[in-house]
């Protein structure tokens, strides 16, 4: 672990401790520190978690925030850099309201890796977290502050569940939830260099996202309509649904209408690709959308027969 800086409590203005997991090395890591370091009032501690044992991101960051001494954890991804007035906006947005226990934003909409892919994924993620300012029942440790007794009082992330990056920020959000308020603040905002890839992107969709994140929902028997499991990514998704039905069955008419229906959910989204990238990135992000959709609804059907099929065997008689 490299540790910068020690925190200080400082009456009225609480004291920041920047936790960023680095166990594998990343490239990234060292611009990451530069912005932290450059940002205007940056953290008074700057905490570097990069021992390789540690069984995934939701461990190393328990480790950081373990370690530091800040009133409020800032996490940081090793490949976020957080603009230069996020750590003002993150102190002032504490200060002013003691009942906020987490505060989190989004990526910015000018994400560096080249190509498609790299583009839509991560001009989506910018658009989803800017149309849900506000409270919210979930957390992004991309760029998120927690004040410290809450993070301690929620038992922090699950490092047993979540061994690997997934959804182990979205769980935590809910336990904070119940100690106070969560909020999406759409002006915190952070450049991401992640590239991804078509493979890549699927995969984790599926497997890091959707699936763990269905699982959570019948688990807690929640009905979220945050993010992604919004009312108009539902539509989307039911839409996806019936022009894949469609289709095979050459009902044409039916496949226009949900093509149509599709685009005019998300239109805002395309004009924001429209206007970042041009008429390739917007025309490409329409199918990319649909596969986006179809991959999470994949994902949601496979969980609910994995958890129907644990009751059927919860249910199932014992051999005589």
């Amino acid at each position: 672990m490299t540790r910068m800086g020690e925190a200080s409590q400082t009456f009225g203005r609480p004291s920041l401790s920047a936790v960023i997991p680095a166990t594998d090395a990343p490239r990234s890591l060292s611009r990451c520190l530069e912005a932290v370091r450059a940002a205007n009032d940056p953290p008074e501690e700057v905490v570097v978690v990069n021992e390789c044992a540690l069984p995934g991101p939701a461990a190393a960051r328990n480790d950081g925030a373990r370690r530091s001494g800040g009133e409020v954890i800032v996490f940081v991804d090793a490949d976020v850099l957080p603009h230069a007035d996020a750590f003002v906006r993150i102190r002032r947005a504490f200060e002013d309201s003691p009942a906020t226990v987490a505060l989190f934003g989004s990526y910015d909409d000018a994400p560096e890796a080249d190509g498609t892919v790299s583009a839509f994924r991560n001009l989506l993620h910018h658009h989803v977290h800017q149309q849900s300012a506000g409270p919210a029942s979930t957390f992004w440790a991309g760029l998120g502050a927690v004040r410290r007794d809450a993070f301690l009082d929620a038992g922090g992330f699950d490092s047993g569940r979540y061994r690997t990056a997934s959804i182990e920020d979205i769980e935590l959000g809910a336990r904070l939830a119940h100690l106070g308020e969560v909020r999406l603040d759409p002006g915190l905002l952070g450049t991401h260099l992640k590239r991804w890839t078509l493979r890549g992107m699927v995969a984790t969709d599926f497997s890091r996202r959707g699936l763990p994140w269905a699982t959570l929902v019948l688990r807690d028997r929640s009905d979220t309509q945050t993010l992604n499991l919004g009312w108009r990514h539902r539509l989307s998704a039911l839409a996806c649904l019936a022009f894949a039905a469609a289709v095979p069955m050459r009902r044409v008419g039916v496949a226009f209408w949900s093509a149509a229906t599709f685009v005019a959910l998300n239109r805002s989204f395309y004009a924001l690709l429209l206007r970042r990238r041009g008429a390739g990135l917007a025309s490409a992000g329409v199918p990319l959308h649909a596969l986006h959709h179809a991959v999470g609804i994949a994902a949601a059907s496979t969980a609910l027969a994995m958890h129907a099929g644990k009751r059927l065997f919860r249910r199932e008689p014992p051999v005589s």
